[in-house]
């Protein structure tokens, strides 16, 4: 049986996982090579402020899962998680192992967890989106009706998770129930997490030194670029922080500073978000010391916890 070797290193944004993974795959001497889980390094273009790995990083470690689109294309988990299993298989079949790194816990559950997700209608949506204006009692009393479990694990008012449960169920036949349990519910292990944890006084300093020096580095002419390329940015792509807080002055001429000021401040709500997310899940090995860190993701690479449970 051939075995698959992985780990994943987790955290908040600003935390020190990519220098760590990058130092770490490094000194591998080319034995490991780093999946990038995040949902905006998938866009070509945006790179200052999704702090995608330079030309000289990847010339010196194998990435994987960047640059997959142009911005102004929508990109789902779906598809994030159809090109992870490939990039991983080549991996595998080249006889490396798989460092999987990232902040973006959706598409993190949606990789470790090999989770069934299901399919998109968008014509099935728009009608529900419109109705849903109007109409949320009714189509909740038709989400209850259809697939009782789903309506029983959101709120009544939750147009959102109910117009998509409500999509999924009337397009694929199915209830939406019947994909899972839900990312409230942690099975056995499949891939070790290790995540390193970082003091807020000190990680809120990294966050605003770093979005200076991005600033510096030229993100403004970057946004600039982006906004006004051909396919300009879909929805999905201005919806990463740094970008769409620049875009207020690029495109409505909103105080530069205010902007910088304000992409900050989001900057720091992400990762107080992206580390309650990680606190969730009781099988992330959470470490305060990166060589801590640093040890234990190659006792995983190189020990008996290191293979994939499928």
């Amino acid at each position: 049986m051939t075995h698959h070797v992985a780990v994943a290193l987790v955290g908040p944004t600003a935390s020190g996982k990519s220098a760590l993974a990058h130092s770490l795959a490094f000194e591998q001497h080319d034995q490991v090579e780093i999946l990038c889980v995040d949902a905006m390094t998938v866009y070509r273009g945006m790179d200052l402020a999704t702090a995608k790995p330079t030309r000289i990083e990847r010339s010196e470690v194998s990435y994987h899962l960047l640059d997959l689109v142009a911005p102004g294309e929508e990109f789902t988990v779906a598809q994030f998680q159809e090109v992870a299993r490939a990039a991983a298989a080549d991996v595998w079949r080249a006889g490396h192992k798989v460092l999987y790194v990232g902040g973006t816990g959706l598409y993190g559950r949606a990789v470790l967890d090999d989770l069934v997700i299901p399919r998109q209608f968008p014509s099935v949506r728009a009608l529900l989106d419109e109705r849903a204006h109007d109409e949320l009692p009714a189509l909740y009393a038709e989400l209850e009706a259809l697939d009782p479990l789903a309506a029983s694990r959101m709120e009544a008012t939750n147009a959102r998770r109910i117009v998509r449960a409500l999509e999924v169920t009337l397009g694929a036949g199915r209830p939406f129930s019947s994909y899972g349990e839900g990312l409230a519910t942690y099975g056995p292990t499949r891939v070790v997490q290790v995540a390193l944890q970082s003091d807020f006084e000190q990680l809120d300093l990294r966050i605003a030194s770093r979005f200076r020096s991005w600033m510096d580095d030229g993100l403004l002419e970057e946004v600039t670029s982006l906004a006004s390329a051909p396919g300009g940015m879909s929805r999905t792509a201005r919806q990463a922080v740094g970008y769409r807080e620049l875009l207020r002055h690029v495109e409505d001429g909103a105080d530069l500073e205010a902007c910088v000021e304000d992409a900050i401040i989001q900057s720091r709500r992400l990762a107080r978000r992206q580390r309650s997310w990680f606190l969730r899940d009781p099988r992330i090995e959470w470490f305060d010391d990166a060589e801590r860190a640093r040890a234990r993701l190659l006792a995983v690479l190189n020990g008996p916890d290191g293979y994939v449970r499928d």
